[in-house]
């Protein structure tokens, strides 16, 4: 703990960890840091390096509250280019995150009060929320440039796990079962190679197979559902449709949600 990777070097079928504490020698490394870090920048990997678009240009913006709102309810509000959600979480605590893309901040003059005043309020649900709850944090958790685009789940021969592999949009909720299920895939083949049984190329390779195979259509599902969010009558439209055609909506949350492991 309270100890940053400042880089990870791959030779001689050895790793160095190179820390701020101290350096490491391991035989293998897996990356399981989160959406965005500064070994990512530091490899040049590729989602860093694309131009900004309607996948890799949001920030996220955490509160816990205390408010008047049903427990057993999660609700999902909209608002331009982004959308917010509420859930109550422990001690009569709920937890408040939205995700909105970075030209909402920038328009705000880079303040987030200003775009909650401006740009959220437009929503009368999401007013309501905002102007009669308690905000137990002094300052929002916040992250930038959270990108939904595809990733490499071997990178310098270190195994990708969780939203370093690939994260798929908030809305479809389901990334925590994804990063538990991708350890259990890594742990397999890291298993057989400690062992002995195959290789460092047949690891990184049944891994990267494995991964593919479970989360590869979720996460393109994912992307495609979350550009119908955002644009107040691409999400009306799309709710309306699926109001009327249920079967719909379980066909899209089989898409997006695995089978137990």
């Amino acid at each position: 703990e309270n100890t940053k990777v400042n880089n990870v070097n791959f030779a001689n079928n050895k790793f160095s960890v190179d820390t701020s504490q101290h350096n490491y020698s391991t035989k293998v490394v897996c990356g399981s840091y989160g959406k965005r870090s500064n070994i990512d920048i530091k490899w040049k990997r590729t989602f860093t390096l694309s131009p900004k678009n309607n996948l890799n240009n949001y920030i996220g913006v955490k509160y816990h509250i205390k408010t008047n709102f049903p427990a057993d309810t999660i609700a999902l509000h909209i608002f331009d280019n982004g959308y917010c959600g509420i859930v109550k979480i422990e001690a009569d605590k709920y937890n408040l995150c939205y995700l909105a893309t970075a030209a909402n901040l920038q328009k705000s003059k880079g303040d987030i009060h200003e775009m909650e005043r401006t740009v959220l309020a437009k929503n009368p649900y999401l007013k309501k929320i905002f102007d009669e709850s308690d905000f137990l944090y002094e300052a929002p958790v916040t992250i930038s440039q959270i990108s939904f685009e595809k990733k490499s789940q071997v990178e310098n021969n270190m195994l990708m796990i969780g939203d370093a592999a690939g994260m798929i949009t908030p809305l479809c909720g389901n990334g925590m079962s994804m990063a538990l299920h991708g350890s259990k895939l890594a742990a397999k083949q890291i298993h057989l190679y400690l062992q002995g049984y195959i290789s460092r190329v047949e690891m990184e390779e049944q891994y990267s197979r494995q991964w593919q195979k479970h989360f590869s259509r979720r996460l393109q599902v994912g992307r495609w559902i979350q550009r119908l969010f955002g644009k107040e009558w691409m999400t009306n439209s799309f709710i309306s449709i699926a109001k009327h055609f249920p079967k719909l909506v379980d066909f899209l949350i089989r898409q997006t949600h695995g089978k137990p492991f």
